[in-house]
């Protein structure tokens, strides 16, 4: 994939400079949040990771802190699936990975096929010193691995 997306896969710079903030800002937990509509007017929803409280309530069914995972909830949650109902539904996902890389891993891609929204995920690459990029994905096929396939890369930037 090229550094420069395609339109249909464009974030404007403003809202993805402040996804690697907040990535930045939650170093070294991931961040999460969503984005709505496409191109100019897409709009940024950054969400509280919920990661920490559920696995300090149950750390058997949530075994993941926000070091390795990413959950919000709560109305973040409710507002984001009521807005499939409206005119201007979220369009993208995103979570950041902190020292790892901007890859979607196979706890990704199960949550992405277990919730079945019909979005896009952008992933950050968040490093102790730099964010080394973001990485869209697109669901391609039915299930399993390879669902979600690469469709766009987004260049970083240096503290």
């Amino acid at each position: 994939m090229s550094e420069t997306p395609a339109s249909e896969f464009a974030i404007p710079a403003e809202l993805l400079a402040r996804i690697y903030a907040q990535s930045r800002a939650e170093f070294p937990g991931e961040c999460c949040g969503y984005l709505k509509g496409r191109g100019a007017g897409m709009q940024l929803f950054p969400c509280k990771n919920f990661m920490d409280k559920l696995h300090a309530m149950d750390p058997e069914t949530y075994p993941r802190t926000s070091a390795n995972g990413y959950n919000f909830g709560g109305r973040e949650l409710m507002d984001f699936t009521r807005a499939f109902d409206g005119d201007d539904p979220p369009t993208i996902i995103y979570h950041s990975h902190p020292r790892v890389g901007a890859y979607f891993s196979t706890e990704d891609e199960a949550a992405a096929l277990a919730a079945g929204y019909p979005v896009d995920y952008l992933v950050v690459d968040a490093q102790e010193h730099e964010i080394g990029g973001a990485v869209l994905f697109r669901r391609v096929r039915d299930a399993g691995p390879g669902a979600y396939v690469e469709v766009a890369r987004f260049p970083g930037d240096a503290r």
